[in-house]
């Protein structure tokens, strides 16, 4: 059997811009990424903590330490500037490698700096 686990996530983001006028993702800063190990156009888990609101899409690399979080195309309706959303990425992993998983979780502080890491 395999599960589905929590294997990057960043908590407590703030959303800096939203574009509706493009494809559609959200774009994090690259630096930001790696050190939640989410990849590149991974697929993501975005939940809004500001309205409750809950999207599935995939990370783009913004410009590298620009703290940039940014909601693009249709997920631009689903938040504004300022509001706090935490992303997941999740990983399929074996049965008998669950209990030795532990997933690689940043929190930020309101300016989008990395305040404690967890793993």
């Amino acid at each position: 059997m395999q599960r589905q686990m929590l294997n990057g996530k960043i908590h407590t983001a703030r959303i800096t811009h939203c574009v509706v006028d493009y494809e559609g993702s959200l774009a994090i800063d690259p630096e930001l990424l790696k050190e939640a190990n989410i990849m590149p156009y991974e697929k993501i888990l975005v939940a809004n903590r500001t309205n409750g609101s809950r999207l599935e899409t995939y990370a783009i690399p913004g410009e590298p330490g620009s703290r940039v979080f940014c909601l693009n195309g249709p997920a631009a309706k689903l938040g504004n500037v300022g509001d706090v959303v935490t992303i997941m990425a999740f990983a399929v992993v074996d049965e008998s490698e669950v209990a030795d998983h532990h997933p690689t979780v940043i929190v930020l502080d309101e300016n989008n700096r990395i305040a404690s890491r967890h793993n």
